[in-house]
């Protein structure tokens, strides 16, 4: 059992990496189920539209996980209720649209779970990330109501990742931070056999600032003139992991990051 994880697609760039190498890494890497962060995959480098969604689905991605972006388009609030393999963070107020949690089937017919949650700490207002995850645990049993699990944590700070995938641990196949766009360099397997890594990075074009047009962004930092952010178009990367799952116990076998194109590959 094989899940590959992708971080978050940024704008046209991102979207065109993996409409024009998903396929193919699947395949050759034999992968079983497939996440991607999808909140800043819109044209405009923020929130995620459905015609986003679909053309992802299209290319056999299971489950789209999202952030603080997820209603950037204003769409998502109402297509977010009938489909049910994108997700908000579980810790949004609970009468937000959608869901934070799913159940689905790999291709080779395991239950997967996928849970979606957001940090709290400079990031919009939500519900206590903690108190979500204990609440979360008690409702749910792993290896009992699903085979493995999966846990998006989109966050900010890093002390808060790490602290989430030592809760988590033995309790989850894999726990990987989202939303710094920056690729971390400590994908490892935990003391409990959880899969982990503080942030996947992006799939963007990184000659940017995460994913941002350079030469703008830095204008704003000089208060200089500048537009809106809008997302670097040039050849992206494709930033994630690839977990390889031990199917006797739900856990982490093999844990590996995966860097494709771009600039990063250069």
């Amino acid at each position: 059992m094989k899940i590959f994880f992708l971080g978050d697609i940024v704008g046209k760039s991102g979207r065109a990496a993996v409409v024009k190498n998903l396929k193919n890494i699947a395949q050759e890497k034999k992968i079983d189920f497939i996440v991607v962060n999808g909140e800043n995959a819109a044209d405009q480098g923020v929130g995620i539209t459905e015609a986003n969604s679909k053309e992802l689905f299209n290319l056999g991605v299971d489950v789209i996980t999202t952030g603080n972006h997820v209603w950037d388009q204003k769409e998502t609030s109402q297509y977010i209720e009938s489909e049910t393999r994108l997700l908000r963070p579980e810790n949004l107020p609970s009468n937000s649209p959608g869901k934070g949690f799913g159940i689905y089937h790999s291709k080779n017919g395991y239950k997967v779970g996928v849970l979606n949650l957001m940090g709290n700490v400079f990031m919009k207002k939500c519900e206590d990330v903690f108190e979500i995850a204990k609440l979360f645990l008690g409702k749910y049993k792993f290896r009992e109501d699903y085979d493995f699990l999966i846990v998006d944590f989109h966050g900010e700070i890093t002390s808060e990742k790490m602290a989430m995938g030592y809760f988590f641990d033995g309790k989850a196949t894999l726990l990987v931070g989202t939303h710094t766009h920056i690729p971390t360099n400590d994908c490892r397997i935990l003391t409990n056999g959880t899969a982990y890594l503080t942030d996947a990075g992006m799939c963007g074009d990184y000659d940017s600032v995460i994913g941002m047009n350079k030469i703008n962004s830095l204008n704003r930092f000089l208060k200089k003139e500048s537009k809106k952010h809008y997302p670097a178009e040039g050849e992206a990367t494709l930033s994630g992991l690839i977990v390889e799952c031990n199917t006797s116990n739900g856990l982490a076998k093999k844990v590996e990051t995966f860097i494709h194109g771009g600039e990063l590959t250069k």
